[in-house]
């Protein structure tokens, strides 16, 4: 293994760390703190003031390739990142549900699922039926499989830790495990849009790199940075209409404040620093960065959230019938996650392969 695909390996490690456990801080406030007042704040610094101001200095030219690139190329990443935000508020909501293990299991099956045939529906339908195309409809189904072993896990773990007490054991009343999951579950579903969104990216992805000198992994920057945006629309809105709703404004100047504001940007921090990893350590991966590279941040992501899980005492009481449904899920997961990538590295080798027939056949003539 060379020194680049090395580092390559070693940042995507540390973003899927970063996916992993963007959510586990949430576990350090105050249990009475409003939901809202700490995913408020998470989500300004997710989807504004980070965006508006580190994505600049990796991208060259941001806002003006924004500007140059015009509106309606903008849109469709923009309607893409409204659907996003709108799955990182359930997935927010399922973490103070069902807790961080189970959330990230169904929540990243179901994004992987929804992100593998997502684009493929919608721009080449005809590629369904092609090697590359069954593969990632293979990978979908097990991911989709997955899921539903997850949701069993979570069943099991609600009844067998309901016979010990009616209580947690950190005195929080039990989560409310079908809407929790129903959270999950659609979250994953919506936050798949932000891979969508990138299907649309090609003009921003090419007014970056052409006018402004951006590596492709800079380049799509922009991308996110447009994403991100969108998703303010709907994940900050949603936040102010539950702060009016239940008028909980007034919590934002309660002593405390000062370290649930903390724990917040660390969250976006993770969050966000998740997508630089992942951005740099593909790039250094070359053919296989959109493949392997996304194997292993995905399945060590779902991995590291359910560690982390584990670490929050969510399982404590679990029978054991349950622990094992959740590991056979995760399995299940990582076996659907390397399928997809399988898919995506044939599809990506076929534009190499044409290229190099159309030159030999080139050189006979």
């Amino acid at each position: 293994m060379d020194t680049s695909t090395a580092i390559g390996m070693l940042l995507l490690l540390l973003g899927a760390i970063c996916g992993g456990c963007f959510g586990l801080p949430s576990k350090f406030v105050s249990k009475d703190t409003p939901w809202e007042t700490l995913w408020g704040p998470f989500f300004f610094f997710v989807t504004l003031l980070i965006p508006t101001t580190i994505f600049p200095l990796i991208a060259d030219g941001l806002f003006a390739t924004c500007a140059k690139v015009g509106l309606a190329a903008l849109l469709p990443v923009l309607i893409f990142g409204f659907l996003w935000g709108l799955g990182s508020t359930a997935l927010g909501m399922s973490f103070a549900f069902i807790g961080l293990s189970l959330a990230y299991a169904i929540n990243y099956g179901a994004q992987i699922a929804t992100g593998g045939i997502g684009p493929m529906a919608i721009h080449s339908r005809d590629q369904m039926s092609t090697p590359h195309g069954l593969d990632i409809l293979a990978g979908v189904g097990v991911c989709i499989v997955g899921v539903i072993v997850c949701g069993r896990a979570a069943l099991l773990r609600e009844a067998s830790q309901k016979k010990d007490d009616d209580e947690s054991a950190d005195g929080k009343e039990k989560p409310q495990m079908l809407k929790g999951l129903l959270f999950a579950f659609a979250s994953g579903i919506l936050c798949a849009c932000y891979g969508i969104a990138y299907s649309f990216s090609k003009p921003v992805m090419d007014v970056s790199m052409n006018d402004f000198g951006n590596e492709g992994w800079r380049a799509a920057f922009v991308v996110s940075a447009l994403v991100l945006w969108g998703g303010a629309l709907s994940a900050c809105g949603a936040c102010v209409v539950k702060f009016v709703k239940n008028n909980t404004w007034g919590s934002l100047a309660k002593p405390g404040i000062g370290r649930v504001l903390l724990v917040a940007f660390i969250m976006a921090l993770l969050h966000d620093g998740a997508v630089l990893f992942y951005g740099v350590g593909a790039s250094r991966l070359g053919p296989l960065g959109a493949a392997v590279g996304y194997a292993i941040f995905m399945s060590f992501a779902i991995i590291v959230g359910n560690i982390n899980g584990f670490l929050t005492r969510e399982w404590k009481g679990a029978s054991t019938r349950s622990v094992a449904w959740l590991a056979v899920g995760i399995l299940v997961l990582v076996v659907g996650v390397s399928t997809l990538a399988r898919g995506n590295y044939i599809q990506g080798q076929q534009p190499t392969e044409e290229a190099a027939k159309t030159a030999e056949a080139a050189q006979t003539e």
